[in-house]
C-alpha cells in the first residue's frame, strides 16, 4: 500500500448525526485498461487512485514481472517508485486521465452513494466499495448498473446506526476541481489574511492590493473560486443530507411558533 500518497489526498469528514449506514462490495466489468492487464496478469492487483488531473496507480505482484507486463507498465505512465524483493513487485505510476470511466462515479452520486478509493482492479474485475445513508440507494444504484455492465455483489452490509467520526473520506482533490492557479493562489491569500474571519481581517482592497492585479480582477479570481468550491462540496452536503429531517432547516420552535434563536 502507499499510505504516504492516499494520507495527502483524503480528508475525514466527520458527521455529528446519529443514523444507519450501509456499505456494498461489489466488482464490475466493462472497457477498462486495468482490468484488462488485470485479466492477462492473474496474480497482478492494480489499485487505482484519482486526482484532479492524473490518476496514481499502484501494481503488486508476487515475484519478479515478465519482460511482457514490465513492457505493460512501462506504458501506464510514469514511474514513481519500483521495487522487486522477496515480497515481490511493487510499482507506483502516475498517468494521465484518458483511461477514467468518469461515469460509473458519477452514478455513485447519483444515488447518494460515497465512492471510498482506490479501486482495486484484479482478475478481470474492478473492485469498488460505496457506503450510503440507505439500503434503498445502495440497492437502486445496483440495479443501474446490471443494466449495461456485468456486477458482482461481494457484500451488502448494514454498518450499524451510530456516530459517524471517521469513516467517510471525501478526495480532497475533488474539492478543488476545476479552480485554475490564480483562483486557488486568490483563495489562499483570503484565507491567510483573514477574509473569512469575523469580524474579517481584511478588505477586498488590502488583498487586491498585495498582487500585481486590479482590485476587480482580484474579486473576480476570489468569487469564481468560492463558487467552484462550494459546488463541488455540494456533492458532499448532499450526502450527508441526503436521510435527515428537515429539522435542520426550521430548528426548534418556540411554543408560540417562533423559532428559537441558535
Amino acid at each position: 500500500m502507499v499510505p504516504d500518497i492516499t494520507g495527502t489526498i483524503t480528508l475525514s469528514v466527520c458527521v455529528g448525526l446519529t443514523m444507519s449506514l450501509y456499505q456494498a462490495s461489489f466488482r464490475v466489468k466493462h472497457e477498462c485498461p486495468y482490468r484488462e492487464i488485470s485479466e492477462r496478469y492473474p496474480d497482478l492487483t492494480i489499485r487505482e487512485w484519482s486526482l484532479s488531473d492524473c490518476q496514481v496507480i499502484e501494481l503488486t505482484a508476487p515475484g519478479s514481472p515478465a519482460a511482457d507486463l514490465r513492457e505493460e507498465i512501462d506504458r501506464l505512465g510514469t514511474v514513481l517508485h519500483e521495487s522487486v524483493d522477496e515480497s515481490g513487485l511493487h510499482v507506483v505510476t502516475r498517468s494521465c486521465l484518458c483511461s477514467l470511466e468518469d461515469s460509473i462515479v458519477e452514478r455513485f452520486e447519483e444515488y447518494n452513494c460515497l465512492y471510498q478509493p482506490p479501486t482495486v482492479h484484479r482478475q478481470g474485475w474492478e473492485h469498488y466499495t460505496v457506503i450510503a445513508f440507505a439500503d434503498g440507494d445502495v440497492r437502486a444504484l445496483l440495479r443501474d448498473l446490471e443494466g449495461d455492465r456485468d456486477v458482482d455483489v461481494l457484500s451488502k452490509t448494514a454498518v450499524g446506526e451510530k456516530r459517524v467520526p471517521h469513516s467517510m473520506l471525501a478526495p480532497v482533490d475533488r474539492l478543488f476541481e476545476d479552480l485554475t492557479d490564480r483562483q486557488m493562489a486568490a483563495l489562499g491569500l483570503a484565507l491567510e489574511g483573514g477574509y473569512y474571519e469575523q469580524p474579517r481581517g481584511t478588505s477586498l482592497r488590502d488583498l487586491a492590493d498585495r498582487t500585481d492585479v486590479a482590485r476587480s480582477t482580484y474579486e473576480e479570481h476570489l468569487r469564481k473560486a468560492e463558487n467552484k468550491l462550494l459546488t463541488n462540496a455540494g456533492r458532499f452536503l448532499r450526502l450527508l443530507t441526503a436521510t435527515s429531517t428537515a429539522e435542520g432547516l426550521t430548528g426548534d420552535r418556540s411554543p408560540g411558533g417562533e423559532r428559537a434563536a441558535d
